[in-house]
């Protein structure tokens, strides 16, 4: 009779442990639960197998599931705190700014006006424009002197931004006419040249490409040499390097985002070391793994463009690293002195076939298309 009955208790306890295993994991995405509540569900087989069969004192086995019940809770609730205080490190990535402060023709846009009427009109078969969060405040301005005055919906308009990646296979699709990204990777450039595109790249502006550490991390510069062996791993304690006795963390972005890009051409053909991934649960493919989003804890290391860390994303929480002593600014970007510069683009296709492109291109880069440029918080092109 024990044995039946502790058939049948092992098996509702594990009915209940794997129904609530598997709704948690669904709900909260996070593999925590995958692993925390199968050991629960084993400590209270166990404590059922010596209350049935009378292994112990009875007194001592129920304390003992009370205090596996207080764990048990414990261990939740402290987990949901942790994830809490982890989910609030996150900064600097395309959810941090709000785009819609930037829409064309908004009361109170952020998106720079021109002073004066602009030389270049177009009224009708406007073209689609699409491009990186960073470069969305350029085109939107660009927009506000040369497009009709409406509603441009971020989402379903004629002036979208969809991230640098699917920007470009929009442009690919023909979805888009005309793209604001920085330099395409060289993955991106062969996929093109596959589906026998021709890419015309015209430089609009140039930004500084910038690292990024915790406010209070005791490091202020960093050489190429050091930024290099970081990335690709040879340099994995901060105190290699002027800092505190404390492992490196170094972020990176997925892969063909236009800041990734950059990267891999700071690297000058050394190899990058495995990011900092996270693990999502998939309904439909279980666990997968992705790019972990940046978290500014003390011994991060991140990266970006200038004007996107310093004006669209301002939480104070974060520092820019000087390149081999020199600082990110505008004024040396406009020098050529900051290391690390990127042209960025108004990319098209060179068989496009709307009517107004070339002489959009030609506007962007006259002195009312670069003053736009640098009102926004860029450096005009020379």
């Amino acid at each position: 009779m024990k044995v039946l009955q502790a058939i049948i208790m092992t098996v509702f306890i594990v009915f209940i442990g794997f129904i609530a295993t598997m709704v948690t994991t669904l709900f909260t995405a996070s593999t925590f639960y995958l692993w925390f509540l199968p050991i629960i569900t084993v400590f209270y087989m166990v404590t059922v197998y010596l209350l049935i069969f009378e292994w112990g004192k009875k007194k001592a086995v129920k304390r003992a599931r009370i205090v596996i019940l207080v764990m048990s809770i414990c261990g939740i609730a402290g987990y949901i705190i942790y994830e809490h205080f982890d989910k609030n490190l996150e900064v600097v990535s395309s959810q941090d700014t709000d785009l819609t402060e930037y829409m064309p023709f908004l009361e109170g846009t952020k998106a720079v006006f021109l002073k004066e009427e602009s030389t270049f009109k177009i009224e009708g078969d406007l073209p689609r424009l699409d491009g990186s969060t960073a470069l969305y405040p350029v085109y939107a301005g660009f927009v506000q002197a040369v497009y009709p005055q409406k509603m441009y919906s971020l989402e379903e308009s004629e002036v979208v931004s969809s991230q640098t990646s699917e920007a470009f296979n929009r442009l690919l699709n023909r979805e888009a006419d005309i793209i604001f990204v920085p330099k395409p990777s060289e993955k991106q450039f062969k996929l093109a040249e596959s589906l026998g595109v021709k890419l015309k790249l015209t430089p609009i502006g140039r930004e500084g490409f910038i690292f990024f550490v915790h406010a209070k991390n005791p490091v202020e510069t960093l050489s190429v040499e050091q930024i290099q062996d970081i990335y690709s791993g040879k340099i994995r304690n901060w105190k290699e390097v002027g800092g505190k006795h404390e492992k490196i963390r170094a972020f990176q972005r997925p892969e063909e985002s236009g800041s990734q890009s950059a990267l891999l051409r700071v690297m000058d053909g050394k190899p990058l070391m495995d990011p900092p991934t996270k693990d999502i649960v998939n309904a439909m493919e279980g666990i997968i793994s992705e790019t972990a989003d940046y978290q500014n804890k003390r011994n991060a290391i991140g990266f970006s463009f200038r004007h996107f860390s310093e004006d669209m994303v301002r939480n104070g929480k974060i520092r820019n690293i000087a390149v081999d002593g020199i600082p990110p600014t505008v004024e040396t970007i406009k020098d050529g002195s900051y290391p690390f510069i990127n042209e960025f683009y108004a990319i098209t296709l060179e068989d496009n076939k709307s009517p107004q492109v070339d002489g959009f291109l030609k506007w962007m880069v006259s002195e009312q298309g670069q003053r736009i440029v640098s009102e926004t918080g860029y450096v005009a092109v020379e």
